[in-house]
């Protein structure tokens, strides 16, 4: 399937063993059928989303052409191959004297088959690539074993169900998105031959909505890539070619100069708005980690997602606001199903250190969720009881002023005394760098408005028992 991006969901099953060459038959954008006849086998995939613009295609610029290799002839079909029947135009790519594109892998190409960087892009300067990321085997396609989601017996936990129904990404959702990551990684490699590009954050980690934006990271090599200089260069590089040569499906590339930067485009042919960072390594060995916990108990992904509908209504899910990230708040809420008396989730750090380790090299990293089977917790809370739970437990009990919340440790423990901790109102742990994912609130007020919202949610949601006295439910599924 997609190597960096398993579509399974632990634990998983190898019900098919085919190969998935589909996306190396040709770059266009594909019709309904030809999208059914290639070997996806996805369950109940909604195939009328699949594709919102067809008549648009990736790729549909001038080719750049190679210094050194006769064979390559760019992406355009030549005019004689035209006529051809559907076969003797797939032999093109199948022939012998031509390896087919390997989708999503570091492609360590030999000398004679390097691309070579159009004369736009040269420069003084190239990322010194130390340690490329290894290519990745291909592996068969891993059919999951669907999660039953949990039963509803009262008003608010029916409630959340049918919020979390509407507003879930759609595998047509993520379809859309990984469609679009493989042409730009093809792209990409044009400049940087043994990059490799991946789909992170909520659109993969389980906790997606069907309007969530696409975050890729571009992993130039398995090192620290200094982000004031190498990551800005190489973005300036990818920012260019966005605005030149493939013009034609982004608009709007922004290169955003920020502590992290980042290129903001939107892609035509899906609508997606995408964020695209450089090296951002812990930013892959997290959304494995997140997508592991979101499969692990069938009562995670509605909680999260109702949690982060409420928080985004109240205005306080924006980090570039002053407030809490998304990340921060689906681990406030994994940490609050583990600190329960009768725990929902456990720490699988402490449980499977071998699979989430942090040294583990990132074409290893997807195997991660394959190892953990589903938690079987004794906790039988409803839905509507947990998401009380969850407000209580911020606005009464948590210690903000001496606690910090760990997702690896299971608990809150005590505030590290470093620079990074000292002072700060909300302390989030990162699982894997230990960094404070909720930085960004750094102003009194607006930690001041977060508690208040908390404490007057769970007030009013304790005493009407009904999810739209703290989220107006049709604003929040008509938003997706």
């Amino acid at each position: 399937m997609f190597p960096n991006s398993i579509l399974g969901r632990p634990p998983f099953t190898p019900n098919h063993q085919q190969h998935n060459n589909f996306f190396a038959l040709s770059p266009s954008l594909y019709s309904h059928q030809q999208l059914i006849d290639a070997q996806f086998s996805f369950h109940n995939a909604d195939l009328s989303r699949a594709v919102s613009l067809q008549q648009l295609t990736y790729g549909n610029v001038s080719p750049v052409q190679t210094s050194t290799s006769p064979l390559f002839r760019g992406r355009k079909r030549l005019s004689d191959e035209k006529n051809l029947p559907l076969d003797g135009k797939r032999q093109r790519f199948h022939s012998p004297h031509q390896e087919p594109t390997v989708v999503n892998h570091i492609v360590p190409l030999s000398d004679e088959r390097r691309y070579s960087i159009s004369p736009l892009f040269h420069t003084h300067y190239v990322p010194d690539i130390v340690r490329c990321v290894p290519p990745f085997r291909e592996i068969s396609i891993l059919e999951p074993r669907e999660i039953t989601l949990p039963e509803a017996k009262d008003k608010l936990s029916q409630q959340i169900l049918e919020l979390f129904e509407a507003c879930q990404q759609q595998v047509s959702d993520l379809k859309k998105k990984e469609l679009c990551r493989t042409e730009l990684q093809r792209e990409i490699q044009l400049l940087f031959p043994q990059s490799r590009l991946f789909l992170v954050g909520s659109s993969l980690n389980g906790f997606g909505t069907r309007s969530s934006d696409g975050d890729l990271c571009l992993v130039v090599k398995e090192e620290p890539v200094n982000q004031k200089t190498e990551a800005r260069h190489i973005l300036t590089l990818v920012h260019k070619h966005f605005c030149t040569r493939l013009s034609s499906y982004i608009e709007r590339p922004q290169l955003i100069r920020a502590k992290v930067p980042i290129v903001k485009f939107r892609d035509k042919v899906s609508c997606v708005e995408f964020d695209l960072n450089v090296n951002n390594i812990v930013g892959i060995r997290n959304t494995f980690l997140l997508r592991t916990y979101a499969y692990l108990e069938n009562r995670v992904r509605p909680l999260v997602l109702v949690i982060k509908k409420w928080a985004s209504h109240h205005d306080i899910n924006d980090a570039s606001r002053g407030t809490l990230s998304s990340y921060s708040l689906v681990l406030m809420v994994l940490h609050y199903l583990q600190t329960l008396p009768e725990p929902i989730l456990p720490s699988i750090q402490k449980i499977y250190p071998e699979s989430f380790s942090p040294s583990i090299q990132l074409h290893l990293v997807h195997q991660a969720p394959c190892n953990v089977p589903p938690y079987l917790s004794k906790n039988d809370s409803n839905l509507g009881d947990l998401l009380l739970g969850f407000l209580k437990y911020y606005a009464t009990e948590f210690d903000w002023n001496s606690q910090m919340i760990s997702v690896r440790e299971a608990k809150a423990i005590p505030r590290p005394d470093g620079i990074e901790w000292r002072n700060k109102y909300i302390c989030v742990e990162e699982p894997f760098d230990g960094t404070n994912t909720a930085r960004a609130v750094h102003e009194k007020q607006k930690f001041d408005m977060i508690k208040d919202q908390f404490l007057k949610s769970w007030h009013r949601l304790k005493n009407r028992k009904d999810l739209n006295s703290i989220l107006p439910l049709r604003a929040a599924i008509l938003k997706r």
